[in-house]
């Protein structure tokens, strides 16, 4: 990728610049071998068609589960003897996925010029993300690519299975939620309105509760394709506030706070902060560096800015266990007490694996119950909110009743 940057060289003097680097950190790391200090780094766009580029912008993603294959393929491929030309060429004549076929053909051009496998998978971030080339290029300079690529295959399966556990529970209490507005929205649509007609003609005195279901049930029959436009419009401006950037420390806020769902969301930054560190580790990559991609793995604020504390107490010489030790209200305190145990037994990557195995067990174990938990949640609110429109609707006829005794 090509950058244009901002440096202050050791004499004081501020100067611009371009160059090509893997990324934006490898970049500032050139400059500071050079003496520089980087103030500001800027990824530049090249105004020429790029095919690749613009299949990765307009046509579907590759998902996940087709880069766990990709990866394992490669892997096993590598292990058998073939070389990376050889092996991407078996690769992009196996995938079904155009845009996939694209990259791996750019790849290959690459490779068969002369750059470095992890250089050539650093043009597509939106596809492998800095943890992939990271231990990509540590399998490079280590001699063992293959080893690296079987580590990585693992690594996206295990994040890949904790996320699809996560939504999987979610599913259930989603739909049924959803069902319930929808069945709402018609029956005020189309039997209020009869019930409405009925106490009308017979000139009884409505209570406050039914006046409101009537008013909302009138409004609904009358502007039925309206109510749901808005209702679809509501839903994607609150999906949209809530992917906001400004909303981000907000909405991770609310989500560590809410009832079995902050404690899963807690247990799911713990494993992948674990994990995500263990693998880089593993694959040779310094501990700071390690830190810097875990950070940009990890979704939730909160935990970004507690890993960066900790990249910052390391490189002034404090042990990684220390900033943990500081945030239990985001990291258990059985990660700080592994990890400074990993850190005097020099087997800090074997414990970071243990725990990152122990909590991904507890996920495992809490979404098989989620679903429970919720259900009976689901059944208070829905029997409220039927409760309510039947007291309401049921009221009058007990006046109309008493009228006639």
């Amino acid at each position: 990728m090509l950058f244009s940057y901002k440096a202050k060289s050791t004499t004081g003097e501020i100067y611009n610049g371009e160059m090509e680097s893997a990324d934006r950190f490898a970049l500032a790391r050139e400059l500071r071998a050079k003496g520089s200090t980087p103030l500001s780094v800027k990824e530049k766009k090249i105004n020429s068609f790029d095919p690749v580029s613009f299949l990765t912008h307009f046509m579907r993603k590759v998902k996940i589960a087709e880069l766990i294959i990709l990866t394992k393929n490669l892997s096993g491929m590598l292990h058998a003897g073939l070389s990376l030309a050889r092996a991407l060429s078996v690769l992009e004549k196996q995938t079904k996925n155009v845009l996939l076929n694209q990259i791996l053909k750019s790849i290959s051009v690459d490779i068969n010029a002369g750059e470095t496998f992890s250089f050539a998978l650093a043009k597509f971030p939106k596809v492998f993300s800095k943890l992939f080339v990271s231990m990509v290029k540590a399998g490079e300079e280590s001699g063992n690519l293959a080893g690296s690529l079987s580590d990585i295959g693992e690594n996206l399966e295990k994040a890949y299975s904790l996320t699809k556990k996560v939504r999987g529970a979610l599913i259930y209490p989603g739909v049924i939620f959803s069902a319930m507005i929808i069945m709402g929205i018609l029956m005020f649509a189309f039997v209020v309105p009869t019930l409405a007609s009925t106490f009308k003609e017979l000139g009884v005195s409505l209570p406050t509760s039914t006046r409101t279901i009537i008013w909302v049930g009138n409004f609904f029959s009358n502007n039925l394709i309206l109510t749901f436009l808005i209702l679809i419009l509501g839903v994607f401006s609150l999906f949209s506030l809530f992917r906001a950037k400004f909303m981000a420390k907000y909405v991770d806020f609310m989500v560590l706070r809410i009832p079995v769902i902050g404690v899963l969301a807690k247990e799911l930054n713990t494993a992948r902060t674990t994990r995500t560190m263990a693998s880089l580790l593993l694959s040779g990559v310094s501990i700071t560096r390690a830190i810097e991609i875990t950070e940009e793995v990890v979704q939730n604020i909160y935990y970004k800015k507690a890993l960066d504390q900790a990249r910052v107490a390391v490189e002034k010489g404090a042990p990684f266990s220390v900033t943990f030790e500081e945030h239990p209200e985001l990291y258990p305190v059985m990660m700080s007490e592994m990890i400074q145990v990993g850190e005097e037994t020099g087997k800090l990557s074997d414990m970071l694996l243990q725990v990152a195995a122990f909590y991904e067990e507890e996920i495992e174990n809490k979404t098989k119950n989620l679903s429970t938990i919720i259900e009976p949640i689901l059944m208070i609110v829905i029997g409220a909110g039927v409760g309510f429109f039947a007291i309401s609707m049921i009221s009058p006829l007990y006046s109309i009743l008493d009228s006639i005794q």
